[in-house]
């Protein structure tokens, strides 16, 4: 029978993480989640693969106010678990700030997909940017000398100008915004 997920109290350092069975009705995506979820050709693969294996890495959830828990990284594998008829996916719970939510989320997507949009990438520096402002990185930091933007730079194949043109196509009205995501 499947574990009922409860919060670990523990601090950080010491929580000793496990794998738990979460109802799908119970799992909401993170607010404003910048990637789509899209059903295409990668989506119903990642759903025959789920059917045939199941899905092999959990999800990374964190408990909602409201009851439940919000996806920090696999609104995909929920997506295709759901198409795939399973009632319930494999997730770990982590009590996280929403600023390491959005770092943990910007980086798990930008690694792993296959296909990322313009607009997806452009949202997800500008979110991933505004967390590590949050955290007091735009300053410069104690013999390093790592400016914000330089730190999202570090953990992308994309040059610190490149991310700042991204980032300018956030302030793009949604038409716009969709003809650059059309290549158009």
């Amino acid at each position: 029978a499947p574990a009922k997920a409860e919060p670990i109290a523990a601090p950080r350092s010491q929580e000793v993480e496990q794998v738990v069975y979460i109802k799908l009705s119970e799992l909401y995506p993170f607010k404003n989640h910048p990637f789509q979820v899209r059903d295409d050709d990668e989506m119903r693969a990642m759903v025959e693969s789920v059917k045939d294996k199941g899905i092999t890495n959990a999800a990374v959830v964190r408990p909602r106010e409201g009851g439940g828990y919000e996806m920090v990284s696999g609104h995909r594998r929920m997506k295709a678990s759901e198409l795939a008829g399973f009632a319930d996916m494999p997730c770990i719970v982590r009590n996280m700030t929403d600023d390491e939510v959005i770092l943990a989320m910007t980086d798990d997507n930008l690694r792993q997909r296959e296909t990322i949009l313009p607009s997806e990438k452009a949202f997800a520096y500008k979110m991933k940017l505004d967390a590590i402002k949050h955290q007091g990185v735009t300053s410069r930091q104690l013999g390093e000398k790592l400016l914000s933007i330089t730190q999202v730079s570090k953990d992308s194949d994309d040059s610190e100008r490149q991310i700042q043109r991204y980032i300018r196509l956030t302030c793009l009205i949604p038409e716009l915004l969709s003809m650059v995501d059309d290549k158009k």
